[in-house]
């Protein structure tokens, strides 16, 4: 009997255990079920905002793409442009693209997303800017064009103008030469007829004693001056006032006898126009009418033995010339 109520509470109390064992279960499974249903729900959401995103994503890209196609131009610069920015977006699309692969990254690729659509707006206003700055450019070269047509054309008029004058003004120019040579010509001729011709020339050596007199010599070795005297003859061309006769005596060996402390110097000899020497000058207050000077040279040396030659010049032209020997 004992045993009997044993048995009875025992499987009372299995059977509670199991009960309660069961009702755990339940509850678990319940709660796992939720779980998975909550989880499963999250999935679904996922995937939803995933493909939507993808959605989004290729429409964006592909609008952009065709509006960037449609930008294309005849600017290199800007098809450049263009290209790149084509490129920056593929590159910014398969980022977004991998952010969405993974789990847990949809926030990431919502904001890149985000910044895709502000990149496209930004590459379209900067090629519209450039657009707009070209535009201007070539508006601008246009003008240019026309305002350089409008140089050209006035540049070539000028230029047949400046043709025609400069023929105008070499004609001038030779006109002008042929007169100043005529008028060298005319100049030279009265210049040589304004020179003063010397005459009765008197070239001799003197040797000067204590007393200061002077005695004319024959011998190289007693002569210690030369003396050379011209009559100046009458000129009505030239105009009265002080006249230079340069004088030159040239040695037996044919050089100019100078020496500039006493005198000498150099003029131009208007008939070649070369420099010449002389061995001094004498200034002659002329009237027209014929009038006698003379000059004198003692360069306190001994003369050499020979023929000395004597020249005149006034006004650069040879006025006379003679010849004297000392033996």
């Amino acid at each position: 009997m004992s045993t009997t109520k044993s048995n009875t509470s025992n499987n009372k109390n299995l059977t509670i255990g199991a009960i309660v064992a069961l009702s755990l279960l339940a509850v678990f499974l319940l709660f796992r079920n939720y779980s998975l249903n909550k989880s499963n729900s999250e999935l679904e959401s996922q995937f939803s905002e995933t493909t939507k995103l993808k959605d989004e994503l290729n429409e964006q890209y592909n609008d952009a793409l065709a509006e960037l196609q449609e930008l294309h131009g005849s600017n290199e610069e800007l098809n450049a442009l263009i290209e790149q920015q084509k490129d920056d977006l593929l590159a910014q699309k398969e980022k977004i693209e991998g952010l969405l692969a993974v789990k847990g990254n949809l926030k990431k690729a919502r904001k890149e997303l985000k910044n895709l659509k502000s990149q496209i707006a930004s590459y379209k206003e900067e090629i519209n800017q450039l657009r707009a700055q070209n535009e201007e450019l070539v508006a601008q070269n246009s003008d240019l064009s026309e305002q350089n047509s409008s140089l050209q054309s006035n540049l070539e008029a000028e230029r047949m103008n400046s043709a025609e004058l400069s023929s105008e003004r070499a004609m001038l120019i030779s006109d002008k030469e042929k007169l100043s040579q005529e008028k060298a010509k005319l100049s030279r001729k009265v210049n040589i007829a304004s020179v003063i011709k010397v005459e009765n020339i008197d070239a001799a050596g003197y040797k000067i004693r204590s007393n200061k007199k002077a005695v004319k010599k024959r011998y190289a070795k007693n002569v210690t001056e030369l003396r050379i005297c011209f009559d100046l003859t009458e000129n009505n061309i030239t105009d009265p006032g002080t006249e230079n006769f340069m004088v030159r005596i040239l040695n037996p060996r044919g050089e100019t006898i100078a020496v500039d402390d006493l005198g000498s110097g150099v003029f131009i000899n208007q008939a070649t126009n070369d420099d010449m020497r002389f061995t001094k000058m004498v200034e002659v207050d002329y009237d027209n009418s014929p009038t006698k000077a003379c000059v004198k040279w003692a360069p306190g040396k001994s003369f050499e033995k020979g023929t000395y030659k004597v020249e005149i010049y006034n006004k650069g032209y040879l006025a006379g010339n003679t010849t004297f020997k000392l033996k």
